[in-house]
């Protein structure tokens, strides 16, 4: 196992609780998708976390949909970061080969002055990419968020293309994990961790969310949440998960402070 090398932190400044608040029930309500106020602020105090630490690489999502989680993601991200979107955009009906889907996600990269670059999407199956269609795109990743198809199939695709491409130092977040709807996600979530017992493991688990890193970076991601000031007015409990100490956030706002979540 490599040894985790932790750099030294720099000096940059925070985004504060109250803008990302703004951003979540404002800015981001006209667009479609489901994230809620834990999973924002976990986000938010991870990739803060890495810059901190000099922690650098791209950021991918497979998954997409309208792009609420994605605009937050371009939102917290630095303005050179690279942020890839993968998605199959075929919802609505299609006109000169673009979707509604797609065209909508455009224009509200627009309205929110977070305009998409249209090089770093790919529109596909996630399940025929291969880890240089990522890596050649946006380099390592240090956050990937896994969300596309939630059969035990795609889960076990998306994962194998999360390990592959993400950093050393890297994040997986996988959606919908015990979300009831999807129980296959679960399924393939724990297949995941079982078969890659020596090099991931769980540090953190929200209502519908669950994040990994490689095993060596597990004490350095539970302290980020644990001391993470966006996320002290989060209940935060000890829980264990397939040979893991992960920190559960419960969210003490319930539907005053969520959207679609």
């Amino acid at each position: 196992m490599l040894a985790c090398h932790i750099p030294e932190k720099q000096g940059t400044g925070r985004m504060i609780l109250s803008n990302i608040r703004k951003l979540i029930v404002h800015e981001l309500s006209s667009v479609e998708g489901y994230i809620n106020p834990p999973d924002a602020l976990v986000y938010l105090s991870i990739l803060e976390h890495l810059r901190e630490h000099a922690l650098g690489g791209g950021i991918a999502e497979i998954g997409v949909y309208f792009g609420r989680s994605y605009f937050l993601l371009k939102k917290i991200a630095s303005p050179e970061d690279r942020v890839l979107g993968i998605d199959l955009f075929d919802i609505g009906k299609m006109s000169d080969g673009i979707s509604e889907q797609y065209q909508s996600f455009l224009e509200r990269g627009d309205r929110l002055g977070l305009p998409v670059n249209e090089d770093l999407l790919v529109v596909g199956d996630s399940s025929d990419l291969c880890p240089t269609d990522i890596l050649s795109r946006v380099g390592e990743v240090r956050f990937f968020r896994v969300d596309g198809g939630h059969t035990l199939p795609n889960l076990v695709a998306d994962s194998r293309l999360a390990k592959e491409t993400t950093a050393d130092h890297g994040v997986i977040v996988f959606d919908d994990t015990f979300n009831p709807a999807w129980p296959e996600v679960t399924v393939g979530v724990a297949d995941f961790l079982r078969d890659n017992d020596e090099a991931f493991s769980a540090f953190c688990m929200t209502k519908y969310k669950t994040y990994l890193c490689r095993r060596e970076f597990h004490d350095f991601y539970r302290a980020a949440i644990q001391q993470a000031p966006h996320l002290r007015v989060f209940d935060q409990t000890e829980t264990q998960f397939l040979g893991s100490d992960a920190i559960r956030l419960h969210n003490p706002f319930g539907r005053a402070f969520s959207m679609n979540s």
